[in-house]
């Protein structure tokens, strides 16, 4: 379906008439079976729908009931039975599957339905019912069948959206796009206390450290109605960065140990995961496991694109505090597991194109002007003996891009085998989105005396922007084109998209060229 297309319309103008067909709703279950529903309070779903990591005959659907969301949702201490159906048709006339999910109290009343022994490559509508209330209509799209080497894949790159900075307008934009799937990278929420400065204001008084805190703060960024009505419309697959729980902690240490003791940031990574699951539409392998959560994991889309997701969080090693530090070989960003899963990954991929979702930038950034490199800590550069053997691997790999965050800059680069000899080999490309609305409608100026000067010191960067937004990607066998897709301002509820730059990555060509 393109964007703009009669079939996009009429399934983006149907979505009311749908909410309101309330006979419809009533054929869901015999009459008996609906008088002995205990009624729930009006507007279980106002945190929408959405649905996330397609398979070739598979996507998850999720809601989570939550009447009074920005409360702790609202509900009552039990179960709750609900009803989803999927359709080949926004109208569900062409009912493909249809079953009935347990809401439990334990995970936020939320829900997660895995779909299976669906077509591959299709379109499908879905929705929910509960207590007599009709959820709003999702749309999303499987995977291609695994031996499809055709066809062409739109996908969008997300990242860093936080509520205080600025309104989520650049999906209002994705919206129109309409992309097959969501890569969101990180920073999905934001963690730091509710500013009276801020365009929009955090719920509650502090930093959210207990679960009933976290589901309040990620309810509230589910709010967004262009957030809202993007995860309404294709299926999305999410990672987590730092702020998900605590600005640039690194496994079970926070960025300040002496205010948190050990036990204590235990619990809150406990409270932070369930959060997060209870509020992303992943499969049941991501149930937190007290302070641990299972992220990284691998997408296929046929024989085009392997999206390997990474988890550069939860198993790294704390991070340096100097340039000796930060290349000491015992570091370590995904630990040793992670890290042989992705090389057997990349190595034994059939796809065309292999992608990292990797939350952190891969390619250096030196930040001293002049002789010498003073890098960023948190991110690849700070643990150079891991990225530079990975670096070393991609030249066995076929046609590596990276996809990452963090910055809220877009920062699109070649990787290079070896940073310290700018002639080194390029042995793939790394695209660094910008963010949704992280540090609001920047100083344009001040942004290019700031980092212009820097650019002969990283002569593989290809783009820097500083403006709000996401990244397009239309990835076919010959090649990748790209679009930077920003907005004019994130300080108001509607804005103004447009592109600023093109971008193209030939197929057995590694890196990047601006178009």
């Amino acid at each position: 379906m393109t964007a703009g297309s009669p079939d996009r319309r009429r399934f983006l103008t149907a979505g009311a008439a749908v909410l309101g067909a309330a006979a419809s709703a009533q054929l869901w279950l015999p009459a008996a079976a609906r008088a002995a529903e205990t009624p729930l309070p009006d507007g279980v779903f106002s945190l929408g729908v959405s649905s996330g990591d397609p398979l070739p005959d598979g996507v998850v659907l999720w809601t989570r009931l939550a009447p009074d969301p920005l409360n702790g949702g609202g509900m009552p201490d039990r179960v709750v039975p609900v009803e989803w159906q999927l359709a080949e048709d926004h109208r569900f006339r062409k009912l493909v599957r249809r079953g009935t999910a347990q809401a439990r109290p334990e995970y936020g009343h939320s829900v997660h339905v895995d779909v299976r022994g669906l077509r591959a490559d299709r379109t499908y509508w879905y929705r929910f019912r509960t207590s007599g209330q009709l959820s709003p209509v999702g749309r999303t799209r499987t995977a291609p069948h695994p031996y499809s080497s055709g066809g062409s894949l739109r996908m969008a790159l997300a990242s860093c959206q936080n509520w205080q900075h600025g309104y989520f307008t650049p999906y209002a934009d994705m919206l129109d796009q309409d992309p097959d799937v969501v890569v969101f990278v990180g920073d999905y929420i934001y963690e730091s206390t509710p500013s009276a400065t801020g365009v929009r204001r955090h719920e509650g008084t502090g930093e959210p450290f207990s679960l009933a805190q976290y589901r309040n703060r990620y309810a509230q960024y589910r709010t967004d109605p262009d957030l809202a009505a993007m995860h309404a419309n294709a299926p999305f697959v999410v990672s987590f960065d730092d702020h998900e729980v605590d600005n640039d902690f690194a496994s079970e240490i926070p960025q300040d140990p002496d205010k948190q003791p050990h036990d204590a940031f235990v619990a809150r990574l406990t409270a932070a995961y369930q959060a997060f699951y209870e509020h992303m539409p992943v499969r049941a392998t991501a149930v937190p496991d007290g302070p641990h959560i299972r992220m990284h994991r691998r997408l296929e889309f046929g024989r085009l694109a392997r999206l390997n997701v990474l988890d550069t969080r939860q198993y790294r090693s704390d991070q340096a505090t100097s340039q000796a530090g930060a290349q000491d070989p015992s570091l370590t960003m995904l630990g040793a597991q992670q890290k042989r899963w992705l090389l057997d990954g990349l190595k034994d991929s059939p796809a065309r194109w292999n992608l990292i979702a990797s939350q952190i930038m891969m390619a250096e950034t030196d930040l001293k002007v002049g002789e010498g490199k003073l890098w960023f800590y948190d991110a690849w550069d700070g643990y150079q003996a891991e990225r530079n053997g990975f670096l070393q691997e991609f030249k066995q790999v076929r046609n590596p891009v990276v996809l990452s965050g963090d910055r809220h800059l877009t920062m699109i680069s070649d990787l290079r085998e070896d940073y310290a000899d700018p002639d080194s080999a390029v042995v793939g490309a790394e695209f660094v989105g910008t963010s949704i609305s992280s540090n609001g409608d920047q100083d344009q100026e001040a942004f290019r005396r700031e980092w212009d000067p820097r650019r002969p010191d990283n002569p593989h960067w290809k783009l820097l922007d500083a403006h709000r937004g996401y990244h397009l990607f239309d990835v076919r066998r010959d090649g990748i084109d790209a679009q930077v897709r920003v907005v004019d301002t994130v300080r108001q509820p509607t804005s103004t998209p447009s592109t600023v730059a093109k971008l193209r990555v030939e197929a057995g060509r590694p890196g990047v060229e601006v178009v």
